[in-house]
């Protein structure tokens, strides 16, 4: 059996939404994450008015994920435009209960855009999402996160960890990922050994979630 994630990202407090719609279709549940949507306006970035986001995390298996996201995506689209957007991406295997299960994936539909994932030391997701802005992405979504390495670990490899980190999720057109994955590459701040890492990840059935116009 093979599985996916669905990655959900709408306005803060809305996640709700998304994992209730997901559980009456048949998944095991869901993980909603608390970030910060990155504006597309300098003016309010400045200001720091960029809107608080919830990220849900769905692991299904595939015979339940095209339910699971129609499901989603009927239950927000009297929802306010710009709500959020819904993607999916494989899984190759999952761990559940001491058991792993799962196996390659062979899905190909719908897979015109990309997932850039970067990991950064705190304060430094705005200067990834700046450079890939102007490479062409159009806005991301930043979490705060931790850096697990042991202090023995940043002697050993004679370089400074910092555990405070920032995880940037972008989904780009397939065909601008190689140009924003290379814009992020060359920022001065990705410069020193152990200050950030960047790959990305095909997705498939990339939606926008509500209102439609």
């Amino acid at each position: 059996m093979t599985y996916s994630l669905l990655v959900g990202i709408v306005l803060h407090d809305k996640g709700e939404v998304i994992t209730k719609a997901a559980v009456e279709a048949g998944s095991f549940g869901g993980t909603v994450l608390m970030g910060r949507g990155l504006s597309s306006s300098r003016f309010a970035a400045a200001l720091g008015i960029e809107s608080s986001k919830d990220v849900v995390y769905i692991l299904t298996d595939d015979e339940k994920k095209q339910t699971i996201f129609n499901a989603i995506v009927s239950a927000t689209q009297n929802e306010k435009q710009h709500f959020g957007c819904l993607f999916c991406v494989d899984a190759g295997f999952m761990i559940k209960t001491g058991t792993i299960s799962g196996g390659d994936s062979d899905m190909e539909q719908n897979r015109g855009h990309e997932l850039i994932t970067v990991i950064v030391n705190r304060g430094y997701a705005d200067d990834a999402m700046a450079a890939a802005r102007k490479a062409g992405a159009s806005g991301g979504t930043a979490i705060n996160a931790r850096g697990t390495a042991r202090e023995d670990d940043a002697k050993f490899f004679g370089m400074h960890i910092v555990p405070e980190k920032e995880l940037l999720l972008i989904v780009v057109e397939k065909e601008k990922k190689q140009e924003v994955l290379e814009a992020i590459r060359t920022l001065d701040c990705l410069s020193e050994p152990g200050s950030g890492i960047a790959y990305s990840s095909p997705v498939s059935d990339f939606t926008l979630l509500g209102k439609k116009n």
